[in-house]
């Protein structure tokens, strides 16, 4: 597994990430058990980046990564943790809060669930409207000088934000959606990045699994169902056909789907550092093989053809939530 620097500061994580979401329940039932020889399986292979949120299981996700991390195995791993996010006893969330006595309490509270004296990189996980992100970001430089924090990122946040937010303090990374699917990021806040020198940790690269090939019978207590219009009815007839389109494209080139779509995000430039969301072993050495897969100019050509640029059928997200992102206001 190859490193690079995340964003102008130079910090090196492995090319790809592990996005530990999904082990905390969100897309259908886990084992502890088979989360932890996950992640143990991810750093075997040379991944040092490692995506969490305490609030994914309302704390849970960080006491699985703190289980899987002993033994030594915390001094090889880049964490960064998402914060904000508010949630009821039901799961159900209420908003974020990124005030600055927030900011520091949420990290007081990460710490003792990771088991570890400072975490690598922090972020809210979403832009609190009633915060001046200069105040957050603030709040977070003073850990950073205090030695809790190493480096300071953002989420889901759009162009004017992240300059506002980087003049306070240099920004290591924002977290944002992008696949073949999701390019909303391209036409403004992409160039903006790339013109701060700040890296882009990739989530979302197969769409929930929109990508991942199986999603023909999604359980009923699936959240896709629910919260995810390209997974309700026409829209994603439409998509699974241009997921069908794609596949063709896999096959020609001896590979997976979900392969393809992750050697396509890797291509887009050395700022990029997908997130591999695994939630087993299984689906994590499939995604492994796209580390090593390389798409020539033709194969580009005959990926864009199969999925072009906005044909995807629905939001990211539910209407409602998606005029709460930042991101969105300068996306397009």
């Amino acid at each position: 597994m190859n490193k690079k620097p995340l964003g102008a500061q130079g910090e090196e994580v492995s090319v790809v990430g592990l996005g530990c979401m999904a082990m905390s329940g969100i897309y259908g039932p886990v084992t502890d058990d088979e989360s932890i020889r996950t992640i143990h399986a991810a750093l075997e292979a040379g991944i040092t980046l490692i995506d969490t949120g305490d609030f994914y299981g309302m704390g849970h996700n960080e006491l699985l990564i703190r289980d899987a991390l002993k033994g030594g195995k915390r001094n090889g791993a880049f964490i960064q943790v998402k914060f904000g996010g508010q949630r009821d006893p039901s799961g159900a969330f209420l908003g974020f809060d990124c005030r600055p006595a927030a900011v520091k309490t949420s990290l007081a509270y990460t710490l003792t669930r990771l088991g570890t004296d400072h975490v690598d990189l922090y972020q809210p996980a979403r832009l609190d409207p009633s915060v001046p992100v200069e105040e957050t970001v603030g709040a977070i430089a003073d850990l950073v000088k205090a030695g809790y924090v190493r480096h300071i990122g953002l989420s889901e946040v759009g162009s004017e934000t992240i300059r506002r937010a980087h003049a306070v303090h240099p920004i290591a990374a924002v977290q944002l959606e992008y696949s073949l699917v999701s390019r909303g990021i391209e036409a403004q806040i992409l160039p903006t990045l790339r013109e701060l020198g700040i890296g882009v940790t990739a989530y979302g690269v197969l769409s929930r699994g929109l990508l991942g090939g199986n999603v023909q019978s999604l359980g009923e207590k699936d959240t896709r169902r629910r919260a995810y219009p390209r997974f309700q009815g026409e829209n994603l007839k439409h998509n699974l056909a241009l997921v069908r389109a794609l596949q063709k494209v896999a096959t020609g080139k001896g590979t997976t789907v979900p392969q393809l779509a992750f050697a396509w995000v890797m291509s887009r430039g050395l700022d990029i550092f997908p997130l591999i969301g695994a939630r087993n072993r299984e689906q994590l050495k499939d995604l492994l093989g796209a580390v090593n897969l390389k798409l020539t100019k033709d194969d580009l050509e005959t990926i864009e053809r199969a999925v072009p640029a906005g044909e995807v059928l629905g939001g990211r997200y539910e209407p409602t939530q998606m005029s709460r992102l930042d991101s969105e206001r300068t996306a397009q």
